[in-house]
């Protein structure tokens, strides 16, 4: 058998060319542990490149012997081809670099039996894999409505991610399924893949634990196949594929992982920040490189960015630096509310664009989903061109279009397109042969669905479960028809997402998506308040899905999307709405994960501000509708941690609208940041910081605001008991109690509120 031959050497200064000190250090330093820290734009993918390509070049490995994990297919396809562009030649001789379940399914096949499969195993998709759930759930006499199959698949996934086999499991995760039965569903789903001859996705790296900690001389032929292991975005590596990289590396002790700690944002997925802050610990003696040098942003943006994350305490510590100097600050807007919000953004794109720029330049950052609609309304309303990166457009979500298709059902009886969507959705034993049957007797009757629906209901052509179902369906419209003009039309829709059981579908779902359909549908029931009728507001989705679709094919686009989705782009111009709390940071990260969950927020927020090369600009409102029920915000803590001396307040009353209300919150807010700025740390954070563990992230109700979140901190108000005022959103009412600058007021229609005197002006 030929031995592999090595690539001819080219001169390293090829590739060595260009690369900063601290770059050039982390690609030569080939021999022992080595972590590079490599902060946001830093050069992180040309140090990987240039390594792999100086180690071949160098002649320390034969392409075979370089094990190179990333992330994503993509990631893997670039580092391939950079090292190609790098050479000179093709790197088809590297076949272990791919992501790590590519690498997992090859050494799996190679080793199958071990674990009790052949090496021509299946690897099972999600649906696969919630097919076979739902015959063992059964099987065990398990309610499946209660406990689904897809909840118990996202169990199965977590423990894998965290190594867990059957048997490892604790008390408390045996009782997450079926009062204490999770362990017998994983132990009988993992024997019925073995029957299968199949594996899903967390068996891959799962399999290869077992194999290499069972089989101390399988382990012994990797230790000497792989001379040098480099692995990419190390911060975003979840237990499983830590002990996994451990097990690999105790070999040659060779590894070198890249990755920045200050950008470990996946927690919620299994992400564990832990395994890169312990990398020293882990392989003593290892070599820390930090690559601080940004070749993206601004002086401003940069210090900024680096002022804001210096608050997270878990995390090994660097400083963004560039030769950029100066730049445009970051800039803190105070507006009224999320219409407001996407009013203001647009104007500021289109000036953008009048000077010549590209709306392809620009980026909205939010935190979560539901604040795209807003801007995306907006934007369909005056013509700008948009795309939503990670996802569908918000009219486009399926849950959206299945609420619009109950809706439509409800001033259209003859809408067989939204009958046939709703009709088994959520399941209720209508299937496809009876759905069939139904437009055939539609097509011969020349009646619409429905219509024919009631018709088949009272013949035996339609049988048993079908049959009660399609009956009961149909007065549930009938029920639903009969309170359209009588009912809200808002609280129409809430009770038809109910009594459906379409709310309870995405509840029971387990799916990560599940939680962000359900908001998604609240903020549905949300827009529909902007509209006194139910057919007025079906005529205003009918208009924008039209333009919607016809202005959708631009290519010069603005780029809408979630921070998590932004993590490895950037734009010149980035906006970063709905800094407020418990929007940003999110309530619900904070209670589930305490101090842990802030600085995962936190960092959310760097990654967000360091996606702007030229300009980065921070958004709060005053008054947020959440869930229906308008609500004051306080701005984010996040915005208090910026530096003073990179960040400006604008509060330019032309961007407010020209209101008076909104100048007096935009004046308020500009003196507050600055003498909140100049003092650096308020008494309110001090507070937070000093409750903590009592109050963390319950700053809006548990913790005073300080003098950014509350305009004129420790002034008496200009308001008193008696006076009559005006509230943009909850209109006239008389002023009760005083504290401060906060109010009680008893508005005519909303009750009594809490408002900062701000937002008020004299009636």
């Amino acid at each position: 058998m030929a031995m592999p031959t090595r690539p001819a050497a080219v001169q390293a200064g090829d590739y060595l060319d260009g690369l900063n000190p601290e770059q050039k250090d982390a690609v030569m330093s080939t021999e022992g542990p080595l972590l590079v820290l490599a902060g946001a734009g830093t050069g992180k993918t040309r140090v990987l490149t240039c390594r792999l390509a100086h180690i071949l070049n160098q002649k320390l490995a034969f392409p075979s012997q370089i094990l190179s994990v990333t992330f994503t297919n993509k990631a893997a396809r670039e580092m391939r081809q950079r090292v190609s562009e790098l050479l000179g030649q093709t790197t088809e001789g590297l076949p272990w670099l791919g992501t790590f379940h590519s690498i997992a399914a090859k050494i799996l096949r190679i080793h199958a039996e071990l674990v009790g499969l052949k090496s021509n195993f299946t690897i099972l998709d999600t649906d696969d894999q919630i097919r076979l759930l739902k015959q063992i759930i059964k099987a065990e006499n398990i309610d499946d409505k209660k406990w689904t199959a897809r909840y118990m698949a996202s169990l199965i996934d977590s423990w894998k991610n965290k190594g867990l086999t059957p048997d490892k499991l604790n008390a408390g995760q045996k009782y997450m399924f079926a009062e204490g039965k999770g362990q017998l569903i994983y132990k009988t789903y993992q024997a019925r893949l073995k029957v299968l001859n199949a594996a899903d996705f967390g068996d891959l790296l799962l399999h290869n634990l077992t194999i290499f900690q069972n089989n101390p001389d399988v382990l012994a032929r990797y230790h000497s196949k792989f001379r040098y292991i480099l692995v990419d975005e190390y911060q975003d590596t979840n237990v499983c594929q830590y002990l996994w990289l451990r097990l690999l590396a105790q070999g040659s002790n060779n590894v070198c992982v890249v990755g920045d700690d200050d950008q470990s944002i996946y927690g919620w997925r299994g992400a564990e920040v832990d395994n890169i802050l312990r990398f020293e610990t882990d392989f003593p003696g290892a070599k820390v490189i930090r690559l601080e040098r940004n070749y993206r942003s601004t002086e401003h943006i940069l210090a900024a960015a680096s002022g804001l994350i210096s608050a997270n305490q878990d995390r090994l510590g660097k400083t963004l630096w560039t030769e950029d100097e100066g730049g445009h600050k970051v800039a803190v807007t105070g507006v009224w509310d999320a219409p407001a919000e996407a009013r203001i953004i647009s104007g500021e794109i289109e000036n953008w664009r009048s000077t010549g720029r590209k709306y392809s330049d620009v980026a909205i950052l939010v935190r979560a989903s539901r604040q795209m609609r807003s801007f995306e309304e907006r934007f369909i309303q005056i013509g700008l061109p948009y795309k939503v990166i990670g996802g569908p457009r918000f009219f486009e979500r399926q849950e959206i279009r299945d609420a619009h298709a109950y809706l439509r059902l409800m001033v259209n009886d003859s809408d067989d397109l939204a009958f046939e969507r709703v009709v088994n959705t959520p399941k209720r034993g209508i299937g496809a042969t009876s759905v069939q049957k139904l437009q055939r007797a539609a097509r011969s009757m020349g009646v619409s669905l429905e219509q024919a629906t009631r018709e088949l209901v009272k013949t035996d052509e339609i049988r048993g479960k079908a049959r009660s179902s399609l009956r009961a369906f149909c007065l549930d419209l009938d029920r639903w028809r009969a309170r359209v003009g009588s009912m809200k039309h808002t609280d129409l829709a809430e009770q038809i997402l109910d009594e459906s059981g379409y709310t309870q579908m995405w509840r029971d779902n387990k799916d990560a998506k599940s939680a962000g359909r359900l908001e998604n549908l609240k903020e549905l029931i949300q827009a529909m308040a902007e509209f006194d009728t139910l057919p007025a507001y079906l005529e205003h989705i009918s208009l924008v899905m039209d333009v919607d679709t016809s202005g959708g094919l631009a290519e010069d686009q603005v780029s809408l999307m979630t921070l998590h989705s932004a993590k490895g782009l950037e734009f010149p111009l980035v906006f970063l709405p709905g800094w407020e709390e418990g929007m940003f940071p999110s309530q619900k990260s904070m209670d589930e994960s305490g101090m842990a969950g802030l600085e995962e927020e936190r960092r959310l927020a760097y990654v967000g501000i360091t996606r702007a090369r030229e300009q980065a600009k921070i958004y709060f409102a005053a008054n947020r509708q959440v869930y229906g029920s308008w609500q004051s915000s306080l701005p984010s803590r996040f915005i208090d941690e910026l530096p003073p001396n990179h960040v400006e307040a604008a509060s330019d009353s032309g961007l407010h609208d020209g209101s008076a209300v909104a100048e007096r919150v935009a004046d308020n807010f500009s003196r507050s940041f600055s003498a909140a700025q100049s003092s650096r740390v308020s008494p309110g954070w001090q507070r937070f910081q000093q409750n903590k563990n009592k109050n963390y992230g319950r700053a809006p109700k548990d913790i005073e605001g300080h003098a950014v979140r509350r305009p004129a901190k420790g002034k008496s108000s200009n308001y008193n008991i008696g006076d009559r005022v005006f509230h943009q959103k909850f209109g006239y009412g008389q002023v009760t109690e005083t504290d401060g600058t906060k109010l009680t007021v008893s508005f005519d229609k909303a009750g009594d509120k809490k408002v900062l005197d701000g937002f008020v002006e004299l009636a």
